[in-house]
């Protein structure tokens, strides 16, 4: 038996509602060090995720000589 893999967007859209159930306040003690827990997992596996991502990212993006180079996301204002 396999078990679902949970995608990058789910574990987000988890943390978040985590975070505004912490925020809310009326959870019980327990209840909340569970959350907590659960989000501290979610962060963990997020943050790794996204590091994964950004090696990608550089390895795709080769220099002349076909070492890699890094580039800063360029951002846009207005």
């Amino acid at each position: 038996m396999s078990a679902k893999k949970v995608t990058f967007e789910q574990q987000l859209a988890r943390l978040e509602e985590i975070v505004a159930a912490l925020e809310k306040g009326d959870a019980q003690l327990a209840d909340s060090l569970a959350l907590f827990e659960e989000g501290t997992k979610l962060i963990a596996a997020c943050s790794k995720q996204l590091d994964q991502a950004e090696q990608q990212v550089v390895k795709l993006m080769k220099g002349a000589d076909g070492a890699p180079v890094e580039l800063p996301f360029e951002t846009q204002e207005d």
